[in-house]
């Protein structure tokens, strides 16, 4: 090798030296930056590291796991979309709220209060850039020209919007610095990107679904709002987003949820057919690769050692997957789990969850109870963040069992809540249910139950541990711990918090049908 070769060689390993290390100082000289990714009616049995005999390919999942902490008995607040999202901004159930039951549509008003401290809001306050991108689904409100008081306003009513002007109480509220998404699910009107709380363009035009899987409610659409790209434009946004601010010196919080795989199911030519199984398994692997653009993102920026990516759903996977189809080719996007997405079973709540930390969180399997409150817990602890009564009530640190200090339980109790209200509690393997059905959309819904007169017992009892498919019903047996799960759960509702601390007060308390056989012991 000639002299000025051997020169320029030592040059470029300086060179490479220099830059690892100038990343290295990054990463340690700052608070971890936070990345917390929410695939929409995701279900358990759809991510093959979770399920072994799942058919659908989903190796940047897999990838992550490999790589992380991944939680195998993880729950979300509730089995639909609305509540889980606002119990993962708040540390708070959902039912705590003033809507007990069903979700919110892309006119409604905004659900959290003004006043109620989220993770955005509390990492700013520790010096976090904050953002979201993506499906909102918790209410804002628009500036409506002729004002109408009902919180939830049909989904099929046309409302007046003055679209010129800005919305209120939506993510900025929320504290958010950045913030780019739309209203409701893809399937809700109206269409239209709102940034900062601007939206982008006026929507002249209606759109109209194609099928049923590509199904979306008719309504107002903006020229810029297309819903085969809408994926990969939060995808896009959240890239561009990490790279401005892997460059800051302050570190951020990127909240993402996504609008996949929840109908319309529109995988773009890139996914069609990929995944051998149907349209919806195609859809999965491009949610999956969403995934992969992130931490790709987060490598080739020097980011991945100090961040802590979530990667999780927000409840089982809905029914318009098409279960029988995806049966023909063995995949169960409900696992071994009885329900779907609505339903109070566990196929409605259980859900993937993988914590990648490589700084801090070792690789490890872990099979404690956990929810998707708790990371409003878990952020606080990361930031040195004191929490107050009236924070987080319902939240539990995570950062022990994320960083290998401790294994110990850090819930006794979790409450499960199903789309038409109903409770279940769960206490190590027990869970008692406290309606005679799913409370969702599989049999024995509440109208079969009518229909067919079933003569059904009006609580279930099941123990996971021997029971992990709900098939046996074992009220009649012990009493002892259906009393039991059935005062911690009246303390529960009535203390306005699980947590220790003082007393809280629950929304709208009257007329709260679903909690007359808990309190009334």
């Amino acid at each position: 090798m000639k002299a000025y070769q051997r020169f320029l060689l030592v040059l470029l390993i300086l060179s490479i030296s220099c830059n690892e290390e100038s990343i290295s100082k990054k990463e340690n000289n700052r608070k971890p930056n936070i990345v917390y990714i929410l695939a929409d009616d995701l279900g358990y049995g759809d991510v093959q590291y979770f399920n072994k005999d799942g058919k659908i390919p989903t190796p940047n999942i897999n990838s992550m796991a490999d790589n992380g902490v991944v939680f195998t008995d993880a729950h979300t607040s509730s089995a639909v979309c609305t509540p889980t999202r606002y119990g993962i901004l708040t540390g708070r159930y959902n039912w705590r709220t003033s809507l007990k039951s069903g979700v919110l549509n892309g006119y409604s008003k905004a659900l959290i209060k003004e006043n109620r401290t989220t993770i955005a809001s509390m990492l700013k306050s520790k010096g976090y850039s904050t953002a979201f991108i993506g499906k909102w689904h918790l209410g804002w409100n628009w500036n409506v020209k002729k004002e109408d008081n009902n919180k939830l306003i049909p989904i099929d009513k046309l409302v007046d919007i003055d679209f010129n002007s800005p919305i209120n109480n939506g993510p900025s509220t929320n504290g958010f610095d950045y913030s780019y998404g739309f209203a409701g699910s893809l399937d809700m009107p109206p269409y239209v990107w709102v940034e900062n709380d601007f939206p982008t363009q006026i929507p002249i035009k209606t759109t109209q679904s194609v099928d049923y899987k590509g199904f979306w409610r008719d309504g107002l659409t903006s020229e810029d709002f297309d819903h085969t790209t809408v994926l990969q434009t939060i995808a896009d946004k959240a890239v561009s987003y990490i790279k401005k601010h892997s460059k800051e010196e302050k570190p951020f919080f990127l909240y993402l949820p996504l609008s996949a795989p929840h109908t319309p199911i529109l995988p773009t030519s890139e996914f069609l057919g990929k995944s051998n199984t149907n349209m919806y398994g195609d859809f999965v692997m491009q949610v999956d690769d969403v995934l992969k653009q992130i931490r790709t993102t987060l490598k080739n920026n020097g980011l991945t050692n100090n961040t802590l990516l979530v990667f999780t759903s927000d409840n089982g996977c809905s029914p318009r997957a098409d279960y029988k189809e995806l049966a023909q080719v063995k995949h169960n996007p409900s696992h071994i789990y009885r329900g779907a997405k609505a339903d109070i079973f566990e196929g409605g709540h259980r859900v993937p969850f993988i914590v990648e930390w490589p700084a801090i969180a070792k690789k490890a399997t872990i099979s404690n109870i956990i929810c998707t409150t708790d990371f409003f817990a878990t952020c606080a602890a990361i930031a040195n963040y004191e929490i107050k009564d009236s924070e987080g009530e319902d939240s539990y640190n995570m950062l022990p069992l994320i960083n290998g200090e401790s294994l110990r339980d850090i819930r006794q109790y979790t409450v499960h809540h199903s789309i038409n209200g109903s409770f279940a509690i769960r206490k190590g393997d027990w869970k008692l249910i406290f309606t005679p059905g799913s409370g969702g959309w599989s049999y024995p819904r509440p109208i079969d139950i009518e229909r067919e007169n079933l003569n059904l017992p009006t609580m279930q009892l099941y123990n996971l541990k021997n029971d992990i498919s709900e098939t046996k019903n074992v009220i009649g047996i012990y009493p002892e711990k259906v009393n039991e799960l059935k005062n911690a759960l009246a303390k529960i509702i009535l203390d306005g918090r699980s947590t220790d601390g003082i007393r809280q007060k629950n929304d709208g308390m009257d007329n709260w049908k679903q909690i007359k056989n808990i309190l009334n012991k």
